[in-house]
């Protein structure tokens, strides 16, 4: 075949599997680029290529023997014209085993030897089947076109006796012709399989690079998921341990509340950490990490949490069961929750924060947080901005919407929309 096969990866060279042994080697060298000579040059004939040849040889010497016959039953030829002929026909006939390494030579050897000899007829056509299979279209018809052209010269030249001359210009060209087709249908069919296989390899190559796309997404869903869980935790640890900190002298009762804060704050994010871990490792689901997600009607618990840490929050709850709705879309509005709470902690330490959800089923949910400006100066955090890229992705992987932004007076405000029915 004329396309050279896409070379693969070194490696050790397998076991060539008794299924090659029945196909062409064209076919196996496409399949199996190892099979070439010297890595690139001729190809091993296969146990099926052996059978062909020698059955192709076997066709070759039965026709040539026919026509040898003709030849010598031709009263208008000399002896020595019989014997040269059939000469022409062994050596064409022997030719034969050539056809799949010059398979053009051969077919124009053929061409002229056919002008001048009965006896190689079978050899021709062999020739010619065998230029349709392993060359383009334009050999053969080239060639071909040629060897048909040739035919009213040769019968002028040698009528045969027996039959007409215009009966076997005809039966001829018609021969010529079929075996072209023949060829030709061949190398279509060996096409197509090297075409449907090179579609498989691709399907399986563009397979294995969206596995691996989807677990890219997985980590950096479950690296978003971590940084907006620990980031909650860690700033309710950050604020409970400056409060013990900067106020040593406050009341016994005081300390131990914020004491038990910390605690619990590291143990859930303990918790969290674990459960991030164990996702990675088993590239499980987050739903089937073994430890409940939170979702809407956990909102109450962040806020409660966040007023522990003695921030000023305000929850404005406006849809009539929580539990009603969906646990992804629940779950995604409490992570925008909890990652503005945690900014607001982290930017405006001391000012109000409302916290407003409100939606129905085929309405959408809204999650609104609102803080107005700090009371004081604040001291830039570093890394700022990558929670509310992640909520953005968040927002648009669940089929939403979010804007934040700084409100008048310097202020600022999360809006986010999800669907919802």
């Amino acid at each position: 075949m004329d396309r050279q096969a896409a070379p693969e990866p070194p490696g050790d060279a397998e076991p060539v599997l008794p299924s090659t042994w029945f196909l062409p080697s064209a076919v196996t060298a496409e399949l199996d680029p190892d099979r070439r000579d010297g890595g690139g040059g001729r190809v091993r004939r296969t146990l099926r290529d052996w059978v062909v040849d020698f059955g192709f040889f076997l066709v070759a010497v039965v026709i040539g023997l026919i026509g040898a016959d003709g030849v010598a039953k031709n009263p208008a030829l000399s002896e020595s014209t019989v014997a040269i002929d059939q000469l022409i026909g062994a050596a064409s006939c022997a030719a034969v085993w050539l056809r799949r390494r010059w398979p053009v030579g051969l077919a124009v050897a053929m061409l002229l030897v056919g002008l001048v000899s009965d006896s190689a007829g079978g050899a021709t056509l062999v020739a010619y089947f065998t230029l349709a299979v392993h060359r383009p279209f334009k050999y053969s018809a080239l060639i071909g076109g040629l060897g048909v052209a040739t035919i009213p010269v040769f019968f002028w030249l040698r009528p045969d006796g027996e039959t007409p001359y215009l009966v076997s210009v005809v039966l001829t060209s018609m021969l010529i012709l079929v075996v072209l087709a023949w060829g030709m249908l061949v190398r279509s069919r060996r096409q197509l399989l090297i075409a449907l296989r090179d579609r498989a390899r691709r399907a399986e190559n563009e397979a294995a690079l969206r596995a691996e796309q989807a677990q890219r997404l997985a980590r950096e869903a479950i690296a978003r998921e971590m940084h907006d869980v620990l980031a909650h935790r860690l700033t309710l640890l950050s604020v409970h341990a400056g409060a013990l900190e900067f106020r040593p002298d406050a009341p016994q009762a005081e300390i131990a509340r914020a004491a038990g804060v910390i605690r619990e704050s590291a143990h859930e994010a303990l918790q969290d950490l674990r459960q991030v871990i164990g996702v990675l490792r088993g590239g499980e689901a987050e739903t089937s990490s073994g430890r409940p997600q939170p979702t809407l009607a956990a909102l109450d618990t962040l806020v409660a949490e966040s007023r522990d840490a003695g921030m000023k929050v305000v929850l404005d709850l406006r849809v009539a069961d929580p539990a009603a709705v969906p646990a992804a879309i629940g779950r995604t509005a409490y992570r925008i929750a909890q990652e503005a709470l945690t900014n607001a902690r982290k930017h405006a330490p001391g000012a109000e924060v409302t916290v407003t959800v409100a939606g129905a089923a085929d309405e959408g949910l809204t999650v609104t947080v609102r803080n107005p400006a700090p009371p004081g100066e604040v001291p830039p955090v570093p890394g700022s901005g990558q929670g509310l890229i992640g909520l953005t992705e968040r927002a648009s992987l669940a089929g939403g919407r979010l804007s934040h932004g700084t409100r008048h007076g310097g202020g600022f405000v999360v809006e986010a929309w999800l669907p919802w029915g």
